[in-house]
């Protein structure tokens, strides 16, 4: 039981943490690096507690956590130094890219684009019609309106992480079963 307590403790952290950096994002255009930092430290702790607890079936091998984290990393390090994404998104991406494994790289890649992309569909409405009344000038919306041509990704980054956790089995409840029977 502690070891699932420990494992729902550590989603529900790197999901809350997420949700904040989205926030920060939209309210800012900025992520802290600290966003970050906790999601990859909570991934470090988490993997390996379960590990040393003989419950390491809830992650893949270690290798393939290192290995999604790498690709993102260089890439989104590429995107960052072409000035395509903030340094936030970059940092942001590649520490849930190290919960997602090799094998759950393809989800999150693909639900983060998918709202990454209504993101930017929404910013050009918005920037078109300009129909929020009196935004804050460094909000999103608020830069949007003004004609800058920006996407807060941290928020398509995060309902990717969320949606990759479900769809990788993070978050299914059968799973949750297996942490009291082992």
């Amino acid at each position: 039981m502690l070891f699932l307590i420990v494992y729902l403790t550590s989603v529900f952290i790197v999901l809350g943490v997420g949700a904040v950096a989205a926030y920060s994002d939209v309210k800012g255009m900025q992520i802290p690096n600290m966003y970050s930092a906790i999601i990859l430290g909570v991934f470090v702790v988490c993997f390996a507690v379960m590990t040393l607890g003989g419950k390491e079936w809830i992650f893949y091998p270690l290798t393939a956590h290192l290995i999604s984290f790498g690709i993102v990393f260089a890439f989104t390090a590429g995107c960052f130094a072409l000035k395509l994404i903030g340094a936030g998104d970059s940092k942001l991406a590649s520490a849930y890219a190290a919960w997602m494994g090799i094998q759950g790289l393809l989800p999150f890649l693909f639900y983060m684009a998918l709202v990454g992309g209504l993101l930017g569909a929404f910013a050009i409405i918005v920037k078109k019609y300009k129909p929020f009344k009196n935004p804050k000038p460094d909000s999103w919306i608020g830069q949007v309106q003004g004609g800058a041509n920006k996407v807060p990704y941290g928020v398509a980054i995060v309902i990717g992480a969320l949606a990759s956790f479900v769809k990788i089995g993070y978050l299914n409840v059968d799973n949750f079963s297996l942490f009291i029977e082992s």
